[in-house]
């Protein structure tokens, strides 16, 4: 059985941070969800904890990282297509994001990352089909990179 992935993030405002995600498409798991933190649904294995601040402080002995001033995290998107990386860029710049890094294309990956509410870095990418199969050395001879 897949073992199951949970990223903890602290936020701010939880209520806002909840919004701001449900805009971009993701939902809930209702009972993992209160004042104190949301379960953001990912994938079937997949979860990401949003925790308030001062919740997530309870599970910690250090300080709790500013993202809007250092990077703690990068949290990486596996998209199905360009398009789907450039319109889930697009819903988060609606939904009050900012564009970190602007789309790149790789050897095979295309991508581009965006910083939410709380300057968490979220990394969305699209890997090509040859990519995928044979890896980042063969999509790169492939285009005459490596």
């Amino acid at each position: 059985m897949p073992m199951q992935t949970y990223v903890n993030l602290a936020v701010k405002d939880l209520q806002k941070s909840i919004a701001f995600f449900r805009a971009l498409g993701f939902s809930f798991e209702p009972r993992f969800t209160n004042e104190s933190g949301a379960c953001m649904i990912v994938s079937e294995n997949t979860f990401v904890m949003l925790l308030a601040e001062g919740f997530f402080k309870t599970f910690i002995t250090k300080e709790v990282c500013d993202a809007r001033k250092s990077t703690e995290i990068l949290i990486a998107l596996a998209c199905a297509s360009r398009g789907e990386v450039d319109e889930l860029a697009t819903r988060a710049l609606r939904a009050g994001a900012r564009i970190s890094r602007d789309a790149q294309e790789q050897g095979g990956m295309y991508g581009l990352s965006f910083e939410d509410l709380d300057g968490h870095i979220w990394e969305l990418f699209h890997m090509s089909a040859e990519m995928a199969a044979h890896g980042a050395a063969a999509a790169g001879r492939e285009r005459g990179r490596i």
